[in-house]
């Protein structure tokens, strides 16, 4: 294998481990959150405020690590993110002090910001070609590593306390810092400065910013799945609770699976149609919950929903990074945080909707915002250019 070739397969494999580091830190929150109300005896008011500061969290990391990536590299924001979320889990499993639990999770929540957007604009930065394969298959670590955490929990809770399996997530995350000591990342792509009026320009570049809504929707509609289904099932369609959750991973596994396929698929066909057609099946799985009067229908539901997501996020970013090449981080900065502000206001909006009408809105919102993304994509593909190496 040529020098070259080889360095490019190193960092790929870096990037996998960071997206996968970032599934299984999100994905043992949930663990985190048992032990510390049983440690703290928290309120449910109360931990929405740390899932909350997670959140603001992940904002900051995504707003920071573009330009910063940009002007310095990948080396330090990668190193200073695993940092904090080591530091961070390791606080929470030994802590006694809760205001430093709720600082704990600003900074799991930021250093998770920094992963999830630095491992996606590295691997567009070193992918010549195939660049939305590539992030497809980067998009499969994170599944692997969300879907796996909840079962290595489960099979250890019994033997070992909880502090210890947090103490433990943290020291990996810690041997993921030495790790990324050692890759020979990419040179920064402006080491005398970061031109800040040319990143600037970029707030009004309207292919990104209509790609960046596009993601707005994506982010939301795929946070609403993992939020509403499992109540949405329980109060409209009479499944059991174990039923509602077991519906929850295969949504999960599906987008995994899709996502793995989609590597192959977007080297064989014109990315855009690939969206367009899963997309379709999205839409299409949300009419199956809208009408759903069984186990059935709903579990190919879900299964369709994934389908329909698989491929946004990835061919999306995919064309950003093609297109703004000279400064991916801040252009996938600008698209991740307009994503991110999606994924909250859209989850809000159907809280507020669920609380005055009923859940069973929520599968129709959910075809309309796909409705929505199918639309503002089309939009979007007539100012970008189809035949980009995506």
């Amino acid at each position: 294998m040529p020098r070259k070739e080889r360095t490019s397969t190193i960092i790929f494999a870096a990037a996998c481990a960071g997206m996968l580091l970032f599934g299984m830190v999100m994905l043992s929150l949930g663990t985190v959150n048992t032990f510390l109300a049983a440690s703290f005896s928290l309120s449910d008011a109360t931990q929405g405020s740390l899932a909350a500061l997670l959140a603001f969290g992940i904002l900051v990391g995504s707003l920071v690590f573009g330009p910063v990536v940009d002007r310095y590299g990948y080396r330090f924001p990668f190193l200073g993110a695993t940092i904090m979320v080591g530091a961070g889990l390791e606080t929470i499993a030994f802590s006694r002090v809760f205001g430093a639990i709720q600082v704990s999770f600003f900074l799991i929540g930021c250093g998770g910001g920094i992963l999830n957007g630095g491992t996606n604009a590295l691997v567009a930065d070193i992918s010549t070609d195939a660049k939305g394969a590539r992030l497809s298959l980067l998009g499969v670590f994170f599944g692997i590593g969300a879907l796996g955490m909840p079962a290595l929990t489960g099979l250890l809770v019994g033997s070992i306390s909880y502090d210890s399996i947090i103490a433990g997530i943290g020291a990996v995350v810690f041997l993921a810092a030495l790790m990324f000591a050692l890759v020979p990342f990419p040179a920064p792509k402006h080491p005398l400065g970061f031109p800040l009026r040319q990143g600037a320009r970029l707030l009004r570049e309207v292919p990104l910013l209509l790609l960046a809504v596009v993601l707005f929707f994506e982010s939301g509609v795929e946070s609403m799945v993992n939020n509403w289904t499992v109540m949405y099932l329980q109060r409209s369609v009479a499944v059991s609770s174990e039923t509602a959750l077991l519906a929850l991973t295969i949504v999960g596994a599906s987008l995994t699976v899709a996502r793995l396929l989609m590597g192959g698929l977007l080297k064989r066909f014109t990315p855009h149609l690939v969206v367009f057609v899963c997309l379709a099946c999205g839409i299409a799985g949300g009419i199956l919950l809208l009408f759903a009067d069984g186990t059935g229908m709903a579990m190919a539901g879900v299964v369709l929903l994934g389908i329909g997501f698989a491929p946004v996020f990835p061919v999306v970013l995919a064309y950003i990074g093609e297109r703004y090449a000279a400064f991916t981080g801040t252009a996938f900065s600008i698209a991740l945080v307009i994503a991110l502000t999606g994924n909250m206001l859209l989850n809000g909006l159907v809280g507020i909707l669920a609380q005055s009408h009923g859940i069973g809105l929520f599968p129709p919102i959910l075809v309309v915002c796909l409705l929505a993304i199918l639309l503002l994509f089309g939009l979007a593909m007539r100012r970008v250019p189809t035949n980009s190496t995506t």
